[in-house]
């Protein structure tokens, strides 16, 4: 099975369009396009019965003490763990496409609704980091982009897994959580496939 996409360059930076904020020559960052990136499968396994996506940065620091700080940088020792960008179960096997800004066209505050014309929407990460804040707490279904801290001295990589699955609906209901999903995953993937791209918001590394 073959994972493609128009929007990037596989393995290549990741434009602003896609991203949750880009760089603000003023206040470091503001809000940028958001649009959830093109992606087009082949190859799928027979028996295959449906489709799950997960993006997911594996370089999100573990501890947030520097996270967007002006005064210094996030080291890139720092151990890391995963944010879930978008988590989506059930497309449809007929399916071998999403097109641009099918799933989310702009940032929308306290998050998207979990309503959908395709397939079933999970929340992703952004549930928890904005939960303590007062003008964008809410629950954060389906896709939202890149958004890294403005001073990581890593480069963040966001990883497009596609599985193809052996039962038509995934057993996790309502808010569901991308390591829900990899739970439920277990027994019932018959292939996958990745690509992936990078994004950064530190402007040495951009200027790199």
């Amino acid at each position: 099975m073959e994972l493609t996409t128009t929007s990037f360059e596989p393995g290549g930076p990741i434009p602003a369009r896609y991203a949750f904020a880009e760089h603000d020559p003023e206040s470091r960052v503001r809000l940028a396009g958001n649009v959830n990136p093109h992606l087009e499968w082949t190859g799928a396994p027979e028996g295959a019965k449906s489709f799950v996506l997960i993006c997911h940065d594996p370089d999100v620091p573990s501890i947030g003490d520097d996270v967007n700080q002006p005064d210094r940088e996030v080291p890139a020792d720092l151990p890391r763990v995963d944010f879930f960008h978008w988590v989506l179960v059930d497309l449809p096997v007929d399916k071998s496409s999403i097109a641009e800004g099918e799933f989310a066209e702009g940032v929308v505050a306290r998050g998207q609704s979990p309503e959908v014309h395709v397939g079933r929407h999970g929340i992703n990460d952004y549930t928890g980091w904005f939960a303590g804040d007062a003008q964008m707490a809410g629950q954060y279904f389906g896709y939202d982009g890149p958004f890294p801290p403005f001073n990581d001295s890593l480069v963040h990589h966001y990883v497009f897994t596609l599985y193809a699955v052996s039962g038509d609906r995934l057993p996790v209901e309502g808010a569901f959580t991308g390591a829900q999903v990899r739970e439920a995953l277990a027994g019932k993937v018959l292939a996958e496939a990745t690509l992936s791209g990078t994004y950064t918001l530190n402007r040495r590394l951009a200027r790199g």
